[in-house]
């Protein structure tokens, strides 16, 4: 169901890194026609070889983008939520969308429609300069991932990834899982069973799973685990994948 952006919406989307260095008043001249996308948990917003005729952004819930290999299986790419934008390069170049986009948990996404923000573009270029930054911090974050799926072992990925959500920097505290396990081993490139077991192996350092929380003693010593190859930490899991 579409309906028009709320002063709240307007707000997180003023903020996002997209339109950074970018005057209020011209972040909200491109959203004018914008509408607000209410989508229900499992809801494709869009889905890979449809004509790219918008880009969104994230104001609640997740969304997951994937795509689909030979055989059929989804390949996740990408996992985005509140603040994130998406599909600019698709919207901007007239192309197709690459990956379908689908909801993980009920969301709220804003479209904005190609045609007006090329508009925009055109009247002012400073607009494409923030955008053409944008673009540039997500393939360096993409990077980051590929490098990461190469280079840690599972146990670090896991790590990391609770690291991410965790609200403190250091000390216990308790992680909600933004979505199922299934997709957090996609996401992560892990099997489900994969995941199991390193869950399983970071009980040794603080970490315990109950359902859909995660509790963990010391958030500094999961930070540590995630980006010190050589720690005294990952040594004790080095067989772990």
């Amino acid at each position: 169901m579409a309906s028009r952006p709320t002063a709240g919406d307007l707000e997180i989307i003023t903020r996002i890194v997209l339109f950074r260095g970018l005057k209020p008043e011209t972040v909200e001249h491109i959203v004018k026609p914008a509408t607000a996308v209410s989508l229900k948990a499992r809801s494709t917003l869009f889905r890979q070889g449809d004509p790219a005729t918008a880009f969104f952004i994230m104001i609640d819930g997740w969304t997951k983008h994937y795509r689909l290999n030979s055989s059929g299986e989804e390949a996740v790419i990408h996992v985005f939520t509140k603040g994130d934008s998406f599909a600019e390069a698709a919207a901007l170049t007239g192309a197709r969308f690459p990956a379908t986009a689908e909801a993980v948990t009920d969301a709220r996404v804003i479209r904005v429609p190609a045609d007006h923000i090329i508009n925009c573009i055109r009247e002012d270029p400073n607009i494409a300069l923030a955008m053409i930054a944008s673009m540039s911090q997500r393939v360096y974050l993409l990077m980051q991932q590929v490098e990461q799926l190469k280079a840690q072992s599972g146990v670090q990925r896991v790590a990391e990834f609770l690291a991410s959500l965790a609200p403190v920097d250091h000390g216990p505290c308790v992680i909600a899982l933004p979505y199922d396990k299934a997709l957090i081993a996609a996401r992560l490139g892990l099997t489900p069973s994969s995941l199991s077991r390193t869950f399983a192996k970071l009980r040794s350092v603080g970490v315990a799973v109950r359902a859909a929380d995660v509790a963990v003693g010391d958030v500094a010593k999961l930070r540590r685990l995630a980006k010190d190859e050589k720690s005294t930490i990952r040594g004790a899991f080095r067989n772990v994948r």
